[in-house]
């Protein structure tokens, strides 16, 4: 027994040394498993909710939409646009001018059609810039007009109107500013009295509806601009069916159907029609000046033939849907979201809930295959265990946790990169909640909360303090408005003019109710679950009594934020660089599964974000959008609390191939995606000397 005591250490000692010699080693790896180097395998956080480029709103989705789907057009590296489904675009302008039989125009004159076309060409000859980009003017004849206006009840009344001579005007390029011009000779009152606006329909309690919609959809002033796209041939969906110019067409009428509760709606509402000249050209034409037009078809297009009326009706036979549910049966409904087809560089194979989605590289790319066969996107909500399988090679990417970055910058075995993100952290108040709806209490709330504790002990100082709604790092950013320094003293003083004292026990009371609600988050970000323990410290010390929940992702969109059921949230939003905020903080964009869910409402910014639309010109952009972010940040909708900087590593042995074959290491994004140039990366057997 002594022997076997003494001796059996020794023995389990040399075989744990010895299997070091044949089970391979995390730079081995590949020499059990060759196949692993051809795929590549990235951690998240959460899962995805609904794989639909079109209804999708969360960072989990769009990182498996945007492999599978493409877009007409993309930002390239150095965040300037280019083609992708569409090789080519091009912008000009049809404007229309109503005539007003009851008004004079500057010179006392009441001219017809033709007398008021003669004049505009005269006075053309003194605008040489217009003149050079005018192509033509027609006169349309006056006409009868039907159209229907939907009533706050929902029901439609026919209109008939009696639309007058029309100038038609045609444009070689979009001219904001066309008709404001054209007032020296109209005239300041040319719109007054307008008699397509004198008869309405009865009953008479309808007609500020009416009117209101007459004035809308047939304006004195019209401006058209059209954005006519050429689109790229030979490419295949998935299932090998055609791309053409039908798809972009459905794509846009799935985006405006009610039923589809798509958040990307308003991106398109601007939309007149589009107009399908054949298989491979599309004019899309816009209402009113609509200047972020081109940056909303970045979005994935759909494959008509797959999700169109009868193909959704097919699926409800298989499915066996009948009855109410099969009235109901929308794009929201289908299987599609769950088994994607697009265009995109990787096909959709499987996806199992919570553990992961596998992608496998599309072999008939129209732009060349990945090198990569397949992807994998694990969920994995541990930050420790992300870590640990990271290193040992069963993760090939992940986005380390402030207080992980410093070891990866000092490991010779992984590349490591880092820039300041297009995004920002923040808590959100819902202000259809009466206790959050004085801009004073948000302000309290923001004063009394340290955020550069948080940058310290939380952010591990990745990221900066910011004051408002754009990235910090985009031209829209305004850095007059400074962030809100930490000063419980005033937040206390300002709860007090809103009458909020102090109880015996300490928390601050008004009307015999304690001043106490809940801040949620999601599970899997330890960050936002960090600042919820902070916030609620915090407030603690100044008397708010605040809970705290976490939710798994899933369950936090679909039964808290989507509806707009919670108090206050911890949150991010990853930005563009597109100036348009209209989805975020337009009054009008706070309804259900809508992106403004904690109801901002403010008639001034609502007033900027609609002149950001309309407005071409960077320079005036710029002042609107700073004007906005003082705006927002004066009403403290929000707690703007940090951009962080995007720490992301790989393993060195992870190149990018050149078109001539060589490998070289994976470049610093200048567009701050890692992940751009992704479809030429390769993971090699032993790690590079380079």
């Amino acid at each position: 027994m002594r022997f076997f005591l003494l001796f059996t250490p020794l023995l389990l000692m040399a075989l744990l040394v010895q299997s070091g010699f044949w089970v391979p080693s995390y730079s081995r790896q590949s020499q059990a498993n060759p196949q692993r180097l051809q795929q590549f395998i990235h951690a998240s956080i959460g899962d995805a909710k609904i794989l639909n480029p079109i209804l999708n709103a969360d960072s989990a989705s769009s990182d498996i939409v945007e492999k599978v789907f493409d877009g007409l057009l993309d930002l390239d590296d150095n965040l300037q646009l280019r083609g992708r489904l569409a090789t080519s675009w091009e912008t000009h302008e049809v404007l229309y001018l109503r005539i007003n039989h009851n008004a004079s125009i500057a010179d006392g004159s009441q001219p017809n059609a033709r007398q008021l076309r003669e004049k505009i060409q005269t006075w053309l000859k003194t605008q040489a810039d217009l003149q050079e980009r005018l192509q033509a003017i027609q006169i349309l004849p006056a006409q009868q007009q039907n159209f229907e206006v939907f009533l706050p009840d929902k029901t439609r009344i026919a209109v008939n109107l009696n639309i007058p001579e029309t100038l038609h005007f045609q444009l070689s390029q979009v001219v904001p500013d066309f008709f404001k011009r054209l007032t020296a000779l109209l005239g300041d009152n040319y719109e007054e009295n307008r008699p397509w606006l004198q008869w309405l329909p009865k009953p008479e309690q309808h007609k500020p509806v009416i009117l209101d919609a007459v004035k809308k959809d047939f304006p004195t002033f019209e401006h058209n601009p059209v954005l006519r796209f050429y689109l790229r041939k030979n490419v295949l969906f998935h299932d090998g069916e055609v791309f053409d110019a039908e798809d972009v067409l459905f794509t846009y009428q799935a985006l405006m159907n009610p039923k589809n509760l798509s958040p990307r709606t308003s991106d398109f509402e601007p939309i007149k029609s589009l107009k399908v000249h054949d298989a491979h050209t599309v004019d899309v034409i816009y209402k009113r000046l609509f200047s972020p037009a081109i940056n909303a078809w970045m979005i994935g297009i759909l494959p008509e033939h797959r999700l169109n009326q009868q193909a959704l009706l097919q699926e409800q036979q298989q499915r066996g849907i009948s009855g109410k549910a099969a009235e109901n049966f929308g794009l929201r409904d289908s299987d599609f979201n769950r088994h994607p087809i697009g265009t995109g560089a990787f096909k959709f194979v499987s996806w199992r809930s919570d553990e992961q989605i596998h992608l496998q590289r599309n072999a008939h790319y129209w732009e060349g295959a990945p090198l990569y066969q397949d992807y994998f996107y694990r969920i994995i909500p541990d930050t420790v265990t992300r870590e640990l399988e990271f290193r040992s090679g069963a993760i090939d990417a992940y986005n380390p946790q402030p207080y992980q970055v410093k070891r990866y910058q000092q490991d010779p075995d992984y590349q490591y990169f880092s820039s300041l993100q297009t995004a920002y952290t923040y808590i959100g108040y819902n202000q259809r909640r009466p206790l959050f709806q004085d801009a004073r209490l948000r302000k309290a709330l923001g004063l009394a909360l340290n955020v550069e504790e948080i940058m310290a002990y939380v952010l591990y100082e990745q990221g900066e303090r910011i004051s408002g709604p754009y990235p910090k790092n985009t031209r829209w950013y305004n850095p007059e408005v400074k962030p809100l320094a930490y000063d419980p003293a005033m937040a206390l003083s300002l709860l007090a003019e809103l009458g909020w004292q102090r109880n015996r026990e300490g928390w601050l009371e008004k009307d015999g109710k304690i001043l106490e609600f809940t801040l949620i988050t999601n599970h899997g970000n330890a960050l936002r679950k960090a600042i919820l323990s902070i916030a609620q410290d915090h407030w603690r010390r100044i008397g708010i009594r605040c809970h705290t929940q976490v939710f798994e992702w899933a369950v936090f969109l679909q039964d808290f934020v989507n509806p707009g059921q919670f108090d206050a949230v911890v949150l991010g939003w990853s930005m563009g660089i597109d100036p348009d905020l209209y989805q975020i903080w337009h009054s009008s964009q706070s309804g259900k599964h809508q992106l403004n869910f904690i109801a901002y409402q403010n008639a001034k910014a609502d007033q900027l974000i609609e002149q950001i639309r309309e407005t071409y010109d960077l320079n005036k952009q710029q002042q609107l959008t700073r004007q906005l972010h003082q705006q927002i940040a004066a009403d403290h909708a929000y707690t703007f609390l940090y951009a962080p900087l995007k720490t992301q590593v790989l393993d060195k042995k992870i190149v990018m191939q050149t078109a001539d074959g060589n490998y070289v290491k994976i470049p610093e994004p200048h567009s701050g995606d890692l992940m751009f140039h992704f479809k030429r990366w390769k993971k090699l057997e032993i790690m590079p000397r380079f």
